[in-house]
């Protein structure tokens, strides 16, 4: 019997097919593969300071230190994040207060700081970014600059709960 180019032999081929290649495991389900949780940075700890203040900017600014916050395992993102800075800038060193600042990451877990110039420390100019939140494991990051003169330096979080 044919209906419209379809033969009974086919369907049953197709279907048999199937049934075989679901039976030996080669059909699963599409699976996200995880986002894996950011590890701590050597070195990004220094000169941290507990509860520094959530402020709008760090000194007289003139740069930017930006990045995102996202779950570990799906990557979805965090809105309303702690997320502090520190770094050795053109008005102070990374251990003074006033080099401190935090800020809370926005609806699509971004966060954007405005700071004083970064400028070597060590001999390289580098920033301090921290997670000091309850829900999620603390980390602890130290980009590098690519240049001394860069005018904005990005990180870039993945958590995993607490």
């Amino acid at each position: 019997m044919t209906i419209s180019g379809i033969t009974r032999r086919k369907v049953m081929t197709t279907g048999s097919a199937a049934l075989l290649t679901a039976a030996s495991g080669l059909i699963v389900p599409a699976r996200a593969a995880g986002v894996a949780p950011t590890p701590s940075m050597r070195g990004g700890s220094n000169n941290y300071r507990p509860g520094a203040s959530i402020v709008d900017r760090i000194g007289g600014g003139g740069f930017w230190m930006t990045g995102t916050v996202r779950r570990a395992g799906d990557g979805a993102p965090l809105p309303g994040q702690r997320i502090q800075i520190w770094a050795h800038t053109t008005e102070g060193h990374e251990r003074d207060w006033d080099s401190h600042g935090a800020t809370l990451t926005d609806a699509n877990g971004e966060f954007r700081l405005e700071m004083p110039q970064i400028v070597p420390a060590f001999g390289q100019a580098h920033g301090h970014l921290a997670y000091d939140g309850d829900a999620f494991d603390t980390v602890f990051l130290r980009p590098l600059m690519a240049s001394a003169n860069d005018t904005s330096l990005s990180a870039h979080f993945v958590l995993q709960p607490a």
